[in-house]
């Protein structure tokens, strides 16, 4: 099978054995902490055995991005230490957007939060309903995949949503992609990004992009709110 014919036969898949049955929390929670832990193995160009703690230090910044910046050595850090067993969790359930992040967000800064939310939500459920040549199919499986993906890389967990489908439709190749746009945009390349999907039209890759950002923001967007809330309370 091709790549597209191979995910779409994956994501039919998933659909077939949700409605037959459904994983139980424990093996979800399993599911969430196994693709966590991966998660920090996967380094932009590549998946490496061990996770390597990324420093500006280890790389030269091209002279296109440097001039842009003041502190060259600010950059993404994985949330967790190497060879930690136990990594930090983020609970979505215990301190949610809808719940808790847009409502402060509108009181610290007026109608922010429904800026904020409505585009959240609009790039999200952004489709044609195509996958490259096919019409009418149902994308929703798939966005969910790679907006959890990201909130799974920052330690955020939703207790409702079954991991295993992160690990049957984002093949490896896909996820060193998204790490490097998401933690290391100023690495991506060109090559990156003609190398996954071959066959999906551009306006399609270009919207993983856009998912992958604001699920970025958002999850960061979660912790700077949480930790605010509590030094409020």
């Amino acid at each position: 099978l091709s790549e597209l014919e191979a995910l779409m036969e994956r994501m039919k898949r998933l659909q077939e054995d949700k409605e037959d049955e459904e994983a139980s929390q424990e093996e979800m929670a399993t599911r969430f902490e196994k693709e966590k832990k991966e998660s920090l193995l996967v380094i932009s160009g590549g998946i490496c055995a061990f996770p390597i703690p990324f420093s500006f230090d280890d790389e030269i910044v091209s002279t296109d991005v440097s001039r842009y910046i003041e502190d060259p050595g600010f950059g993404y850090k994985d949330f967790a230490r190497r060879g930690e067993d136990h990594l930090p969790t983020f609970r979505a359930q215990d301190y949610t957007w809808e719940n808790h992040g847009f409502s402060l967000v509108n009181r610290l800064y007026s109608d922010i939060g429904h800026l904020l939310d409505e585009k959240f939500r609009m790039v999200y459920n952004l489709t044609y309903n195509t996958m490259a040549t096919h019409e009418d199919v149902d994308t929703t499986t798939l966005r969910r995949a790679l907006f959890n993906y990201v909130h799974c890389m920052y330690g955020i967990r939703y207790d409702d949503y079954d991991y295993g489908e992160v690990n049957q439709l984002l093949e490896r190749s896909l996820k060193v992609y998204i790490k490097t746009v998401t933690c290391y945009p100023e690495r991506t390349t060109k090559r990156m990004y003609d190398s996954y999907w071959r066959q999906f039209k551009h306006s399609e890759k270009v919207h993983v992009n856009l998912l992958l950002m604001e699920a970025r923001m958002q999850a960061e967007l979660l912790y700077a709110l949480r930790a605010i809330t509590r030094h409020l309370t």
